[in-house]
């Protein structure tokens, strides 16, 4: 009995977790998950002036990837845990959205913004396709807001039953391969001319797999609810209230995106045709 009673007291000012670390950067802010040493969420603000060209601009060529020794050390990624195992370190918070600084731009590359993705077909394409649909909607609205979140999915397997299976690299394995990603989107501009103080929001969800997509894949074939993103998540991305009251992006612009593959056959962007227009 005087074993439980120490014990209570003890875990009365002592919670050893979970814990996520916030991270607030000069670009985002994210949530650092120390069991699956990757970001639970990020989040970033994109304006046409936040992406905007400036002499202090950040240049991704000084940039390299590091260790966050913000992090305790017993959680961190480590580069080694990335070194060939067959994914690419993935940027939640892209580089090209950090350009108002060389230090913002450099705290992208922190390994506390990575997840493991696969490479060409997915990172190097058609996610990098969706990350510049993001920053397109600058021109569009006035403000941007860009949620980026791993996922662990389940899949039904040949006896019916649901599992959620991933892998895990490094050595030892610690950084788990999420098996999907999700982005979430919350737009906002003057819904007229004459009523500029009154917003017109517009949200929504999408959610890929980590592997490759085809190029021609529509944009809106990966559409969810936001809902379903907060409950694989276990986040509490929006209230009700705004969810009912915003309209779906893409009735608000055209779901889209650009495919940019530039090499000695091809050194001009292919722009695919609309999936559908502006509803």
């Amino acid at each position: 009995m005087k074993g439980c009673v120490a014990f209570i007291n003890v875990s009365t000012f002592y919670l050893p977790g979970p814990v996520s670390d916030l991270l607030v950067r000069k670009a985002y802010v994210a949530a650092y998950d120390r069991r699956l040493r990757h970001p639970a969420w990020t989040a970033e603000h994109l304006t046409l002036s936040s992406l905007g060209r400036s002499p202090e601009n950040g240049d991704r060529s000084k940039s390299t990837f590091t260790e966050d020794e913000a992090l305790p050390t017993p959680f961190r990624a480590l580069l080694k845990d990335y070194f060939k195992s067959g994914y690419d370190r993935g940027h939640m918070v892209p580089a090209a959205d950090a350009k108002s600084s060389q230090e913002a731009m450099n705290e992208t590359f922190l390994l506390s913004n990575i997840a493991p993705q696969v490479g060409a077909g997915f990172n190097r394409h058609y996610w990098a396709y969706l990350e510049d649909w993001c920053r397109r909607l600058t021109g569009s609205f006035s403000d941007v807001y860009v949620f980026t979140v791993p996922l662990y999915l389940p899949r039904q397997e040949s006896d019916g039953k649901w599992r959620v299976t991933h892998e895990v690299i490094g050595s030892p394995p610690n950084v788990a391969v999420p098996t999907h990603f999700a982005k979430v989107v919350l737009t906002s501009r003057p819904s007229s001319p004459s009523t500029p103080d009154v917003p017109e929001i517009s949200t929504g969800a999408f959610v890929l797999p980590n592997a490759v997509i085809a190029d021609d894949a529509p944009l809106e074939s990966f559409v969810v609810p936001i809902e379903a993103v907060e409950r694989a998540a276990g986040l509490t991305l929006f209230s009700d209230v705004l969810k009912t009251k915003s309209k779906h992006i893409c009735k608000s612009t055209t779901c889209d995106v650009t495919v940019r593959r530039f090499d000695d056959a091809q050194k001009r962007p292919d722009v695919r045709k609309a999936i559908s227009a502006p509803k």
